[in-house]
């Protein structure tokens, strides 16, 4: 084995280091980017270490063992007992420290539109705005580095069963995932970090839909008219059926050419991608 050495800050709490667990991967690039996950065809092996501290050199990584499940598993029971408990809301649907999922209800809220080229015949959005607009229900699914959002078929607390639709927020992709721009993100993941990442997305400016989203609505007009026509009559329900089903496959968007769709996300399957 090759001869390791690191520096470590002292930490809080009267910890001491006394374990290393070092990854090997075959065929790493040359510059790997940091803490990269091996190719999925790829083979990796981990072992556990000791550490050895003396006076003169500071601690060292000893020897080690190939690292086991029962490791994994010592390790993520006390890295667990590391994080506060937490009275978790109603509309919390997972609550997991690398995902964090909920839901908000149908209602009206206020909406800032401000059209860089708004197409014509626009009523209420053909100047920049503030109107208040009725949304659907929401599904929100947070990592440590995405938001994707969801439009909900029903306004209720959906199930593992429930099918998810493309949201008609202007700022998300039609992949699910929020376009940020220069909105500040959440520095957490916990259930305080709600709020703001309601906010990231109901309370920013919507200039122009994001790259074939227009598609991700049935009948005339297209999104941009939807939302015009909702603001012109002051609306208080949007009209869900319009909203087409989320398969993550911008195929089912495309128009008589298209493949047939692939069968519609449900909530179930998009957590279990989420933990994989």
């Amino acid at each position: 084995m090759s001869h390791h050495s690191a520096h470590f800050e002292a930490t809080a709490g009267g910890m001491v280091l006394t374990s290393a667990i070092l990854l090997y991967q075959n065929d790493t690039p040359r510059n790997p980017s940091h803490y990269a996950a091996p190719r999925p065809d790829g083979h990796a092996f981990a072992s556990l270490h000791r550490i050895e501290h003396n006076d003169e050199g500071g601690p060292t990584i000893a020897a080690g063992t190939p690292l086991t499940r029962a490791h994994l598993r010592q390790w993520t029971e006390a890295l667990g007992r590391a994080a506060p408990p937490e009275i978790l809301p109603h509309n919390v649907l997972v609550a997991h420290p690398d995902m964090l999922a909920w839901w908000t209800s149908e209602q009206v809220r206020p909406a800032y539109f401000n059209l860089t080229t708004p197409p014509a015949g626009l009523g209420a959005l053909r100047e920049r705005t503030i109107v208040p607009v009725p949304y659907p229900a929401h599904l929100f699914v947070a990592t440590r580095r995405t938001l994707s959002v969801y439009a909900l078929p029903e306004n209720q607390r959906p199930t593992a069963a429930t099918r998810l639709l493309h949201s008609p927020v202007l700022n998300v992709f039609v992949d699910g995932s929020l376009c940020w721009g220069n909105i500040a993100r959440p520095k957490t993941l916990g259930v305080s970090a709600i709020p703001d990442f309601e906010r990231a997305l109901f309370d920013s400016w919507s200039t122009h839909p994001n790259p074939g989203q227009e598609l991700t609505v049935t009948g005339k007009g297209g999104l941009v008219k939807l939302w015009d026509d909702l603001a012109a009559r002051e609306a208080t329900r949007f009209p869900v059926k319009r909203l087409k089903p989320f398969a993550n496959n911008r195929r089912q968007l495309n128009s008589r050419n298209a493949r047939p769709a692939a069968e519609p996300m449900t909530l179930g399957q998009r957590i279990a991608g989420s933990t994989r």
